[in-house]
């Protein structure tokens, strides 16, 4: 028989003791982190609710002669963070939306013939008329940003 280290003996573990789990320190350990997972989730909803609910200031965003019919204008709002697309549509209309994926935010691009919006990650697509879902993954339409026509100015009305 080998002979036992001598710290082994100063500080015994019983490792078939030690490495036991019970079933209910394991549901206790998996419900309460669920439960963690359910409320981060929850928050991160709430905030960027709140965020997008907030409107931001008024902001002109181009002229009318800037775009010419289905052409298509970047711009960022709220925040910098924020990537958003102003379309015109014909010559009297206009629609801006979040440039952002409902399905996975990716980034979402203009397809003048079809009249469409494509989100190249899954192949979705959305009306350029009304933002509506018209194929694909996501089940939500892209958010709106209202607009406005003072003078020869498209200005940002509000929140998403």
């Amino acid at each position: 028989m080998k002979p036992q280290a001598k710290w082994r003996e100063d500080f015994p573990i019983h490792w078939e003791e030690d490495e036991y789990v019970t079933r209910r320190e394991f549901t206790r350990f998996l419900g309460l982190t669920s439960l963690a997972l359910f409320l981060g989730t929850v928050w991160i909803a709430l905030w960027e609710r709140l965020r997008r609910s907030a409107p931001g200031p008024a902001r002109r965003i181009a002229r009318l002669e800037e775009l010419a019919v289905g052409e298509v204008k970047s711009f960022r709002y709220p925040t910098a963070d924020d990537p958003c697309l102003l379309i015109r549509i014909s010559p009297e209309r206009f629609a801006a939306y979040s440039q952002l994926c409902t399905h996975l935010a990716c980034p979402v691009v203009y397809e003048k013939e079809k009249k469409r919006l494509r989100c190249p990650c899954h192949e979705g697509y959305f009306a350029a008329e009304d933002g509506r879902v018209l194929a694909g993954p996501p089940k939500r339409p892209l958010p709106r940003i209202d607009l406005s026509i003072e003078g020869s100015d498209i200005w940002i009305q509000g929140a998403l």
